[in-house]
């Protein structure tokens, strides 16, 4: 029996947990919700050691020591570029150890406690799942493997076999609760999820990323009914819950189903283009020439993209932003659902430059400004203002919404070379006459145009 004063506990930290999500929802509290949330995690876990007294301690003590400078560690050193790829392990692992302690409970499980069975079947299986799921998603975007859909003959069939083998043994081991039918059940599920992602190209591995997390959301609170442990369940519905409503939204930004975004490849079409550069020629310029464009413009949108992030360029495109609104140039930041390899990477990215978020303007808040916009500066994006999104059916992201660049009166694209964005597919708009481009490192090229500027 949980004593009192841990139940209240227990309910203080859950409560932290649900300001914590509230909170996350806005740039301007989401530092102190992210503490927040860290907060109740904590206090559940010292509730926890002092209400159960649990037993090996030792061990117990040294796996946290080894998790917290793991975690510690890791988040520190990794790169905003690499952060979905860290939420990738980091959402593997919960997974994982979700269908491990369902694994260890079976032999807890009494008789005729077919609820708690149900529930240890689903946690190991779905658990399972999205451990291996977020295992290939952090191999597709490390590029460790290729980021283009992985399809193979039979795999339809094998996948769908593998789904009702596992249905069959879930029927089982909710029968006959028996540790070696549960192994297997974890075999197959962590065969399911490598299955599941294999075909998704890379362009929708962060939708993949937000579907699994909703996966282990699930596991985690079925494993608090194993458990009987109320705060597991609700944190548990929390993050699975979230996990879901975000999977919808972005999947509706790309304006595709979900069941497109899993399938696409598996039922013949492709979710990745060809990925090759192109040789056809493009107008380019130095940065004395866009300099003078941005200089003597009334009005300019800046649309970031990976390529910023990767070339840590954010505090640059801040300087070059306070440059032109200094020279009474209209400035905005026209954020796109999906620009960067994650939900809200640029907004984080702009936010740790300090720009102010009242300069960053939704896709759907900013698109109707394009036609009045003097210049758009595209700096290291490219599917998020390809018009193939609206033009060419036979696209992977066709269907899309996508930003209106090429509605302003001039264009200019910061990029490394001519090879496509993450889709895989040439963007048109690249070619148009009033597109100009400027070649090289984003950073560098930034620095170039700020000082071409300030000597306008």
């Amino acid at each position: 029996m949980i004593p009192t004063w841990a139940q209240i506990g227990y309910l203080i930290a859950a409560v932290c947990f649900i300001v914590a999500l509230k909170a996350l929802s806005s740039p301007k509290s989401a530092r102190t919700g992210n503490l927040l949330g860290a907060a109740g995690a904590v206090l559940a876990v010292i509730i926890t050691f002092v209400a159960y007294k649990p037993d090996h301690l030792a061990p117990i003590l040294v796996a946290l020591a080894i998790g917290t400078i793991g975690g510690v560690a890791g988040s520190r050193r990794v790169q905003m570029t690499h952060m979905p790829q860290l939420v990738a392990l980091f959402n593997g692992v919960g997974g994982g150890a979700a269908a491990l302690v369902a694994l260890m409970e079976l032999g807890e499980v009494p008789d005729g406690a077919t609820v708690a069975a149900i529930a240890t079947a689903f946690t190991i299986l779905v658990g399972a799942i999205s451990f291996s799921g977020s295992i290939v998603t952090f191999a597709k975007l490390q590029e460790l493997m290729t980021t283009r859909p992985v399809t193979f003959p039979g795999l339809p069939v094998l996948f769908i076999a593998s789904i009702l083998g596992s249905l069959v043994l879930a029927g089982f081991l909710v029968s006959d609760p028996r540790v070696w039918v549960g192994i297997l059940l974890c075999l197959i599920g962590l065969a399911v999820g490598v299955m599941l992602v294999l075909p998704v190209g890379g362009a929708d591995v962060p939708i993949v990323i937000s579907l699994l997390n909703a996966f282990t959301g699930l596991t985690v609170a079925a494993g608090g009914y194993v458990l009987g442990n109320t705060l597991l369940l609700v944190a548990g519905t929390l993050v699975g819950a979230a996990g879901t409503l975000l999977t919808k939204l972005m999947a509706d930004a790309m304006g595709r189903s979900v069941f497109n975004i899993l399938f696409g490849a598996v039922k013949g079409g492709s979710t990745l283009g060809g990925g090759e550069a192109s040789e056809r020629p493009v107008i380019s310029g130095g940065a004395e020439d866009v300099a003078i464009l941005l200089g003597y413009a009334n009005k300019v949108i800046i649309v970031p993209g990976y390529g910023l992030a990767v070339a840590q360029a954010q505090h640059t495109l801040r300087e070059l932003v306070e440059e032109l609104q200094g020279r009474g140039v209209k400035v905005d930041y026209a954020i796109h659902p999906v620009a960067g390899r994650m939900p809200g990477h640029m907004n984080v990215l702009l936010a740790e430059a300090q720009v102010p978020y009242d300069q960053l303007r939704e896709m759907e808040d900013i698109n109707s400004d394009f036609k009045s916009t003097d210049v758009v500066l595209v700096v290291g994006a490219n599917d998020v203002v390809n018009p193939a999104a609206r033009t060419t059916p036979s696209a992977p992201i066709y269907g899309m919404p996508i930003l209106n660049a090429d509605e302003a009166q001039r264009v200019i694209f910061l990029k490394r070379s001519m090879r496509p964005g993450f889709a895989g597919i040439e963007n048109e708009l690249l070619y148009d006459p009033r597109t100009t481009l400027l070649f090289g490192d984003a950073k560098d090229s930034l620095t170039k145009l700020l000082a071409a500027l300030k000597n306008i």
